[in-house]
């Protein structure tokens, strides 16, 4: 994305919030949202392949034909070999990763959503679906794995609507991108559905792996083979059996004819007609997390995304001590805690078999669990921005004290 954008896209989104406040929050905003330098580095901002290799490491693998690609070191967040990283593409269904990100943390995993048909309106024609249906409930558990394993739409849109609205989520996905310092990145749906400008790049896509991967729900999700969905009375009062869901990223189950890869993690891939095959592939050995993006081959092989992610992750752990950065994760630091392996998401609910509706009317009715409190990777352009617009907000409040006799009805 031009730096031009860029500015554009932070000027706008100030100006609506506060107006002639914006002044103040653009020039409390870090040095590349107005122009003065690329996310990530100058080197990454470069077309083409980038990677300084020292004595010892390996050449980059052959037969790499994705359009944009990274490898990068998940702790450290250090660049460690790279192809067009900020080229804008469509992401598809790695998308996810960021509605996950912004998401994920707002609601507990054993909240129940009784689903309604408004949740489910707008769904894109051709959509990936894990199943949910109108008048069933379920755990929002259920539901992210719903997203992450069976890469469903309609789980998207129903935790979209949990969390206000489908405009809104949209609104706040954009807004953590930009805090996240993932400039490439440009949000329509929440679900990565092909919509025009809907864009992302090799970078965001890895900016929003290593923010999940600090998230143990969203590593043990990513990481989650197989699962039952849950079955339930639905709208019409039909009993729905329980059926197993199995994750769509053939890196971490093997389908397909692809080879498990060893200690793999997750994250997410993707498909649609615009954005061709993408994939957001991380693995863990001997302490060491990596984390590539692969977005559209070339190539025309079979199963080319993992293959090619697969090379890029063995050169990867093979590299790693014996290059130089050739960019970083992170214009702000961010904090990274994830150790090992995480553990499995938190288990499917269980199910009660031909549960009539009127008793389970009362267990809909209890309140839900407050929101679980977490920590937020808020960085230092969000303490920036958020302060200024503070100075901005109170000394309007004075001004409006002054000129109106302190508030006081008249």
């Amino acid at each position: 994305m031009s730096n031009r954008r860029a500015a554009t896209r932070v000027r706008r989104r100030v100006a609506a919030v506060f107006g002639a406040g914006c002044c103040l929050a653009v020039l409390a905003a870090p040095a590349h949202a107005a122009g003065d330098s690329q996310v990530g580095g100058e080197l990454l901002g470069e077309p083409g392949v980038h990677v300084q290799r020292e004595d010892g490491a390996p050449r980059l693998p052959s037969g790499i034909s994705a359009l944009s690609w990274t490898v990068s070191d998940a702790r450290s967040g250090k660049v460690l070999a790279a192809k067009n990283a900020h080229r804008e593409l469509p992401p598809a269904s790695t998308l996810k990763t960021l509605f996950a990100v912004t998401v994920l943390p707002r609601f507990p995993a054993d909240q129940t959503h009784k689903v309604v048909d408004g949740d489910l309106a707008g769904i894109g024609a051709g959509s990936s679906l894990v199943g949910v249906q109108a008048g069933q409930t379920y755990t929002v558990a259920d539901l992210w794995r719903g997203v992450f394993l069976a890469s469903g739409n309609d789980a998207v849109h129903v935790l979209a609507h949990m969390n206000g609205s489908v405009p809104l989520t949209v609104s706040q996905m954009q807004a953590k991108a930009e805090m996240l310092g993932a400039d490439d990145t440009h949000v329509v749906s929440p679900d990565g559905y092909d919509y025009p400008g809907q864009v992302s790049s090799a970078y965001d896509l890895a900016l929003f792996a290593r923010a999940g991967l600090a998230n143990r729900d969203f590593a043990g999700y990513a990481s989650t083979a197989s699962a039952q969905f849950p079955g339930g009375f639905d709208a019409h009062g039909t009993y729905v059996k329980s059926f197993g869901i199995q994750n769509t990223n053939r890196l971490l189950t093997g389908a397909g004819g692809v080879h498990p890869y060893q200690g793999l993690i997750g994250v997410k891939n993707g498909y649609t007609t615009n954005a061709g095959n993408t994939l957001i592939a991380a693995a863990t050995r001997q302490g060491r997390t990596l984390i590539v993006t692969v977005m559209n081959p070339q190539s025309g092989l079979p199963q080319a995304v993992y293959t090619e992610a697969a090379k890029l992750l063995d050169w990867g752990f093979a590299a790693a001590g014996h290059t130089e950065s050739v960019g970083t994760l992170n214009a702000a630091p961010t904090a990274y805690h994830l150790k090992g392996i995480p553990a499995q998401a938190p288990a499917p609910a269980k199910q009660e078999q031909q549960q009539p509706p009127q008793a389970r009317l009362k267990e809909e009715q209890k309140p839900a669990p407050a929101p679980a409190a977490h920590s937020s990777n808020t960085s230092a352009r969000a303490w920036y921005v958020g302060g200024g617009l503070a100075v901005v907000a109170a000394a309007s409040v004075l001004l409006l004290r002054r000129r109106t006799g302190g508030g006081r009805n008249r």
